[in-house]
């Protein structure tokens, strides 16, 4: 891929946080970005609008990931508006912390449900519908490494999306679209904050060399770079962009 004038990128849950930085880099690198949300269509609206108002071209389009059929819906809304999709970023994902003997089937339901079968859902309709010479980024989290407690269900997940990174990678050969991880480190987005005393977010961001939180646009910035052609010799890896925390 040598350019990503004319190229066209999904970016799941990019209506706030992560995927919405994501979605801003994306544009600015020069891609039609759709902005997938699940929820409230404000957030993704307006991201779509300034994305627009600095001369970038974005869709917005709903669809929960984990229903396999919204999914399919979603791809056929890119292809109908732009005629193909070249860049699938799977960023949706929902964290739910508790210790194993304390998670209940409902906690584990929905995050496999979402993280693991909502990737499982897009990744099989890229498999089939990305041009060829695109691009996948799947999500993953650092935590996999570090394996933290009450993290157990969320890292699991993760750690599936890991595997089938690697593996549909060696699927895709002989059309030149490669297939990757982010896994990121504590970063400021609602998500990660969300329930965390200020004592716990200041050790948390001590934990790493450089000292700091990560922003949403740190990992934007390594999306960017699987995505584009500096990334063309990466394939089947998981970068941990988390400020050498592991």
């Amino acid at each position: 891929m040598t350019t990503s004038e004319n190229k066209v990128a999904i970016v799941t849950g990019a209506s706030r946080g992560i995927g919405a930085a994501i979605a801003a880099r994306l544009a600015t690198d020069g891609f039609t970005v759709v902005i997938n949300y699940s929820g409230n269509a404000a957030p993704a609206e307006e991201l779509a609008r300034e994305i627009e108002q600095k001369g970038g071209k974005a869709l917005t389009a709903k669809a929960d990931v984990s229903d396999a059929e919204a999914v399919r819906r979603m791809f056929d809304a890119a292809e109908a508006a732009f005629g193909g999709v070249d860049v699938l970023v799977n960023n949706a994902g929902i964290m739910m912390l508790s210790s194993i003997a304390d998670a209940d089937d409902a906690n584990f339901d929905r995050q496999i449900a979402v993280n693991l079968k909502g990737t499982f859902n897009t990744l099989r309709e890229a498999g089939k519908r990305l041009r060829d010479g695109g691009r996948i980024v799947n999500f993953s989290t650092s935590v996999v490494g570090l394996k933290l407690e009450n993290y157990g269900v969320y890292a699991a997940t993760k750690a599936a999306v890991e595997t089938m990174t690697a593996i549909m990678a060696k699927e895709m050969r002989g059309r030149e679209i490669t297939v990757n991880a982010v896994a990121p480190g504590p970063t400021a987005t609602d998500l990660f904050l969300n329930g965390k005393s200020e004592e716990l977010v200041a050790r948390m961001a001590k934990m790493n060399p450089l000292e700091r939180l990560g922003t949403p646009d740190d990992i934007a910035a390594a999306v960017s770079f699987l995505a584009g052609s500096d990334g063309a010799w990466i394939n089947g890896q998981t970068l941990r962009a988390n400020g050498g925390m592991i």
